[in-house]
């Protein structure tokens, strides 16, 4: 009887881990959720014990219980047009978009001190700009967040004076706090919610927010608290919670992936190695069948970087005559997001040996002894001992001082860092040999791609890095991607993807089968005078499931 209640309970458990699709926790994630006092939710401030709400059509400022969501008491806002709210410890700050005057776009900011026993204004400062939108208190300043400038401003609480200012991660903020390390700013046509380093203004951290117009955020020691206009609700949500990454928004996908060599003579082929890259499960894929192929292939061979090629040989090829290679493969492809915390980065002496041993490695087209990269190397990432902040800086260095042009061909790091522009490649080949040359373990990964429609062709793919972090593992990094002027851009292409990438190749160059390509690879021995021409493309089909 014992034997037969152990088995049903571990049948029970297994049951309700498949039903739960495996999904863990993650930063953003929501944990519950209140419904708001007012109507229309603004500014949002954690006091120590409770949280405050600023509501701007009743003119109030509501404080919280945060166990239940219940209305402890309000006060009167000291003004109109209520917008963000910062707690210093003693008292509340309440920012106002109209400057106290109920008029229509009479946009003149003022900033509030306020008693929160009774809502008497102890303090008016002018506010360093007009639209004041989110606020938060840093233990010395305070920070405002201003949609029409698009501007992150640390002022004074004395006068308003502007000590530093910043360009906003994204084209709409609304709220902001400060968890004593870093800014979390909302964005409302964006939908998400940055983590932000508030020396540089860079977007470390990107999270979906848990509604579609979430104006306040506050920190409450622990987690994160945002408020939702539209939805008029109040949410906690998870940070550093100890997941690396979360995958969602899956695409399933069918991939018909074609080599194709034609011989335009006059002479003959004699003989032709097709090699194609065999895809395999990964955080941003589930390969859901093995793939099959057309014709067999004559055998599977491994590369010294352990990449699997599915390898077809043809001898005899007359003029005229074109053979092609097949790789039909289905997949489920999701969009991947890792949360990375900077502080929670290892040190390079927690970076395993055998990673160093491989992926350290220096060669021609890295190059990463070249002057420049060494200067380039030092002029970037300095004296910076965090993995990630290095990684980071490299990354910035390269959007400061490239630009994206595919001119054909592949170079050499230092070529192209030297040229100052490249294709995907070349800034693959410049990012991993500066990784490289400053410890930190680097690669390549190369893909087919979804060109707009889940019905597509690609023939253009494309390539990207992944480095080693100690405690995270290997993130993806798109340096030509991320080469953009918008902060939330630059930062959406460290630690993410979307789900229209079916990853075939893992390499770090200089492969027996590979080479310095990817996807596919192609070897011919001809008679001269031989014209060989090798095309290969992705065909995409939905798959309705």
């Amino acid at each position: 009887m014992f034997l037969l209640l152990k088995k049903s309970f571990f049948t029970i458990l297994v049951i309700f881990f498949l039903s739960s699709n495996l999904s863990f926790a993650y930063t953003g994630e929501i944990i519950e959720s209140f419904n708001t006092p007012g109507s229309f939710p603004t500014g949002l401030t954690f006091d120590g014990k409770n949280i405050w709400i600023a509501d701007y059509k009743s003119d109030k400022l509501f404080c919280i219980d945060p166990a239940n969501g219940n209305i402890i008491r309000s006060i009167n806002s000291p003004a109109y047009w209520p917008m963000g709210l910062a707690w210093d410890g003693e008292a509340l700050w309440n920012a106002d978009v109209k400057g106290g005057i109920p008029l229509s776009e009479n946009y003149n900011g003022k900033i509030y001190r306020i008693d929160p026993k009774d809502g008497t204004i102890l303090k008016t400062i002018q506010a360093p700009s007009s639209t004041p939108r989110g606020l938060t208190w840093d233990g010395k300043y305070l920070w405002c967040v201003d949609n029409r400038s698009d501007e992150i401003i640390q002022f004074s609480p004395d006068d308003g004076t502007t000590i530093k200012s910043f360009k906003s991660p994204s084209s709409d903020p609304r709220g902001l706090t400060f968890d004593g390390t870093y800014l979390w700013i909302s964005d409302r046509r964006k939908d998400e919610i940055y983590m932000v380093e508030p020396e540089t203004g860079k977007v470390i951290l990107i999270t979906n927010a848990p509604g579609p117009f979430t104006r306040g955020l506050c920190f409450d020691t622990q987690n994160l608290w945002a408020v939702d206009y539209q939805n008029n609700k109040l949410y906690k949500l998870k940070i550093r919670d100890g997941e690396k990454f979360r995958r969602y928004n899956v695409h399933n996908a069918k991939v018909i992936y074609t080599h194709q060599v034609t011989n335009f003579g006059p002479g003959k082929i004699n003989d032709l190695d097709i090699h194609i890259a065999i895809p395999k499960d990964r955080a941003n894929q589930s390969i859901i069948k093995n793939p099959t192929y057309k014709p067999d292939y004559t055998d599977i061979v491994t590369d010294k970087w352990g990449q699997e090629t599915a390898h077809f040989h043809f001898e005899d090829i007359n003029p005229g005559i074109a053979k092609t290679a097949e790789m039909v493969i289905k997949a489920k492809i999701y969009e991947v997001r890792y949360f990375i915390y900077p502080e929670q980065v290892g040190s390079f002496e927690d970076i395993p040996q055998e990673i160093k041993n491989i992926y350290l490695e220096n060669n021609e087209k890295y190059g990463y002894d070249h002057q420049v990269i060494m200067s380039a190397i030092e002029k970037s990432a300095g004296n910076e001992k965090n993995p990630y902040w290095v990684a980071r800086k490299i990354f910035n260095y390269l959007i400061d001082n490239m630009y994206y042009e595919m001119a054909g061909g592949w170079n050499t790091a230092p070529t192209v860092l030297e040229r100052g522009n490249g294709s995907c490649s070349e800034y693959a080949f410049v990012y991993i040999a500066m990784c490289r040359a400053a410890g930190i373990p680097a690669r390549y990964v190369g893909s087919v791609v979804i060109r707009g429609d889940d019905a597509c062709i690609d023939d253009i793919f494309h390539r990207w890095v992944e480095i080693y972090l100690p405690n995270y593992g290997w993130i993806p990094v798109d340096p030509s991607g991320g080469d953009s002027p918008s902060p939330r851009n630059q930062a959406n292409y460290f630690g993410h993807l979307a789900n229209r990438y079916l990853i075939t190749t893992e390499n770090g160059g200089g492969s027996e089968t590979m080479g310095w390509t990817y996807n596919s690879n192609g070897f011919w021995i001809t008679e001269p005078k031989t014209n060989v021409v090798s095309d290969h493309f992705a065909e995409w089909q939905a798959v309705v499931e």
